[in-house]
C-alpha cells in the first residue's frame, strides 16, 4: 500500500515532471532540468516561503522587545514572565510554513536520490513515463563535464558548502550579534554539508545550491522592499533584518 502511494503519487509524477522539463525546457540536459525543477518547486512554494520570512521578522521583533522587557523588569521575575507571555501572544509566531517548505524540499531530495538509484535509462524510463510524455531516448546526465549521478564529487559539494558558509556569515553579521555558538555553527554546518554531499550523487549538490540561491534572492528582495525595517529606532535598538 505504502509502496503504491509512494510510486504512483510521488515518485512517478516527479520523474515525469523532470523528463518533461528535460525535453521541453532544459534542451535535453538533465542537470539544467534539475535546476529548473528546483526553481519551479520554489515558485510553487513561494506563498509559504514569504510567510516564513514574515515569521522570521516577527521573531526578530519579538526577541528585541523581549530583551527590553527583561531589562526593564530585571528585578521582578513574575513581571518578566508575564511580559514575555504577552509578547509571544502578540506576535503569534508559528513555524509551520517553514516546516512545510523544508519538508517538501527534503521529500524531493529523497525522490531525486531514488531516481538515480533506480536508474534513468532503458526499460525503467519507458515503464515509468506517462503516455503523454515523450521518451527522450538516451538521457544526457553530463553538466559542464560533470556526471550528475556520480558520487564523491568534491567540486560541486565544495561550491555548495562554501556558498552555505558565505551565506551564513552574511546572515549572522546582519544580526549584529555573534557568540561562540554562532562561530561553531558557521564552521561545522558547512563542513557537515560538504561531507554529506560528497557521499551523495552530485545532483544533490545542484539541487541544494539552487535552493540556497533562490532563498537568498528572496531574502534580499524582502530586505530591499522594507527599508523601514533597516533603520535603527529612536531608542537605539538594533535594526531589524529579514
Amino acid at each position: 500500500m505504502l509502496n503504491t502511494i509512494w510510486y504512483n503519487f510521488l515518485y512517478q509524477p516527479l520523474f515525469n515532471g523532470l523528463i518533461w522539463i528535460y525535453v521541453n525546457i532544459a534542451h535535453q540536459n538533465l542537470g539544467w532540468a534539475v535546476v529548473w525543477l528546483t526553481i519551479l518547486l520554489r515558485i510553487v512554494l513561494l506563498p509559504l516561503s514569504i510567510l516564513s520570512l514574515r515569521n522570521n521578522d516577527k521573531h526578530t521583533q519579538a526577541t528585541l522587545e523581549t530583551s527590553k522587557t527583561m531589562e526593564a523588569h530585571k528585578n521582578d521575575r513574575v513581571a518578566q514572565k508575564e511580559s514575555v507571555r504577552k509578547i509571544m501572544k502578540k506576535y503569534k509566531i508559528s513555524p509551520w510554513a517553514k516546516i512545510v517548505v523544508l519538508g517538501i524540499q527534503l521529500l524531493v531530495i529523497v525522490l531525486l536520490y531514488q531516481v538515480f538509484l533506480q536508474g534513468i535509462s532503458g526499460d525503467k524510463v519507458i515503464k515509468t513515463l506517462y503516455p503523454v510524455i515523450d521518451y527522450p531516448g538516451k538521457i544526457n546526465v553530463m553538466f559542464y563535464g560533470f556526471d550528475i549521478g556520480h558520487r564523491n564529487d568534491m567540486f560541486w559539494a565544495g561550491i555548495t558548502a562554501f556558498y552555505l558558509f558565505l551565506s551564513t556569515v552574511v546572515e549572522i553579521k546582519m544580526e549584529e550579534s555573534v557568540d561562540r555558538s554562532d562561530v561553531y555553527f558557521i564552521i561545522l554546518f558547512p563542513l557537515a554539508t560538504l561531507t554529506i554531499l560528497w557521499y551523495l550523487p552530485m545532483v544533490k549538490s545542484l539541487f541544494i545550491l539552487t535552493t540556497l540561491l533562490f532563498s537568498d534572492m528572496l531574502k534580499l528582495i524582502a530586505w530591499l522592499a522594507a527599508p523601514s525595517k533597516k533603520k535603527v529606532d529612536a531608542h537605539g535598538a538594533a535594526p531589524v533584518h529579514h
